[in-house]
């Protein structure tokens, strides 16, 4: 399913800081806007509760997942929670392994060609490259040299509408969008105009 909603729209919300009692409205702004992937960092205010939230008030055809998920014991909570994905800031083989277990997609961060190939042997299903600003897309064309074809390359941190162009024509699968998107304080309107133009953004890609 992960791959086929970036297919859908290449875009996976980062909703890092969000609350349990602001998260519907912002969830289906996204929704509404084409986003398929919306993730809450687990360094949120009550991350759980907000995931259970986007679960239960969003479309089957959204997937809603965790991020900064670095044990595999948070990998049960997020699937007690109902999350379908596992965003991972690091390559813990262990965590990988538990999302797996738990009938869960990973996208695990990945900084050099040797973690990304570890974390698909691990069973990573997509590569999250972080931090994007410092990788570059001169990395991402390196990386698709040697990476399958058929491996999902994710840029995260520090994108924003102007630079997808760029990193998709290095070679970028799909993008995770932060606090060029939303950040705490943000009301929906605002989350909504993002959003509208990242999609447009990536609609030229």
């Amino acid at each position: 399913m992960l791959k086929e909603a970036l297919k859908q729209c290449g875009l996976i919300a980062i909703l890092r800081g969000i609350r349990p009692d602001e998260v519907e409205a912002v969830g289906q702004a996204l929704y509404d806007a084409g986003f398929r992937i919306i993730e809450v960092p687990l360094n949120s205010p009550e991350p759980f509760e907000s995931i259970r939230v986007l679960r239960n008030v969003l479309p089957a055809s959204c997937m809603v997942g965790a991020g900064t998920v670095l044990s595999p014991a948070q990998v049960q909570q997020v699937k007690d929670a109902e999350g379908q994905l596992i965003v991972m800031p690091h390559s813990d083989p262990e965590v990988i392994r538990a999302a797996t277990a738990a009938g869960l997609a990973s996208a695990p961060g990945v900084a050099t060609v040797t973690e990304a190939f570890a974390a698909l042997a691990a069973g990573a299903d997509i590569l999250k490259m972080f931090p994007a600003e410092q990788l570059g897309p001169v990395v991402v064309k390196a990386w698709r040299a040697v990476i399958p074809a058929s491996v999902m390359l994710v840029p995260v941190g520090g994108i924003t509408p102007d630079s997808l162009k760029e990193f998709t024509a290095a070679g970028a699968s799909a993008f995770g969008l932060g606090s060029a998107l939303y950040k705490p304080g943000m009301t929906v309107e605002q989350v909504r105009k993002n959003a509208d133009a990242f999609v447009s953004a990536w609609k030229q890609t």
